[in-house]
């Protein structure tokens, strides 16, 4: 399946995703198609998926056109080639604090001449059709997957632009829960610290041609920075929209 997410960010547009933290079950991915999302995130760096459960819900999306993404744990050869290899429409890589973290996921991601990715064109990510000529599918796979850095402490703000500065990496993320903590500040997303780091990452990815995102689980907390000019952001995940709404309706009916 073609991914136009990054065709859509360079047109200005604003693409909302969620996160699966827990549920494997592929008619998820469908139900997140139906809603609206423009595309959703498997959290493997705190979730427990196994290959096989992220490969059937990467089907789910390749057939109802939802482009998928995975956050990895690490960028290592193995984890990267095979988010790939399953139909990866991007990678968040988390914790980046160093851009040697951010070439490795260049390397094992992109093919010839921007990476190393192995060759195995007969898989998931060609939807087992034949492809057109090899050099010509992989170069439009190098100019179509997405790469996003996690910012997620002082170290990894203090190099953003040299993150955007690589040929590769799309998009600087922010994990708030992480970076108010290694801040100092956990959970404070008002502190002058946290805002001056933000302002930082959104200047930096303006400035180098490139996005930024965030994750927030409220509307009203996202809406800010949207209209600060971060474009590809999730918003909750999985389970806070099953259990928020579960509460919400049982307050309803005990009242």
């Amino acid at each position: 399946m073609k991914s136009n997410l990054k065709e859509r960010l360079r047109k200005g547009e604003n693409l909302l995703g969620t996160m699966i933290t827990v549920f494997e079950n592929p008619e998820l991915v469908k139900m997140l198609k139906v809603c609206g999302f423009d595309f959703f995130i498997v959290d493997c760096e705190h979730g427990s998926f196994d290959y096989s459960q992220v490969a059937l819900m990467f089907a789910m999306a390749r057939e109802c056109g939802i482009p998928p993404m995975i956050r990895i744990p690490e960028a290592r050869r193995e984890v990267v080639l095979k988010s790939m290899e399953m139909g990866a429409a991007g990678i968040l890589l988390p914790q980046v604090e160093s851009v040697q973290q951010a070439k490795d996921l260049i390397m094992y991601s992109k093919y010839a001449p921007m990476g190393n990715r192995g060759v195995a064109l007969m898989r998931a990510h060609t939807g087992w059709e034949k492809t057109p000529p090899a050099s010509e599918y992989m170069a439009q796979q190098n100019a179509d997957s997405i790469l996003m850095a996690q910012i997620e402490s002082p170290a990894g703000v203090a190099i953003v632009d040299q993150l955007v500065a690589l040929d590769g990496i799309d998009v600087l993320f922010v994990g708030p829960n992480d970076l108010t903590q290694s801040l100092g500040i956990l959970g404070q997303k008002e502190h002058p610290k946290f805002i001056e780091a933000m302002d930082k990452i959104i200047t930096a990815a303006k400035r180098a041609g490139k996005f930024s995102g965030i994750h927030l689980m409220s509307t009203d907390e996202l809406k800010p920075w949207i209209a600060k000019g971060m474009s590809c952001n999730l918003w909750s995940n999985d389970v806070n929209m099953l259990m928020s709404a579960a509460r919400e309706g049982i307050a309803q009916l005990r009242k």
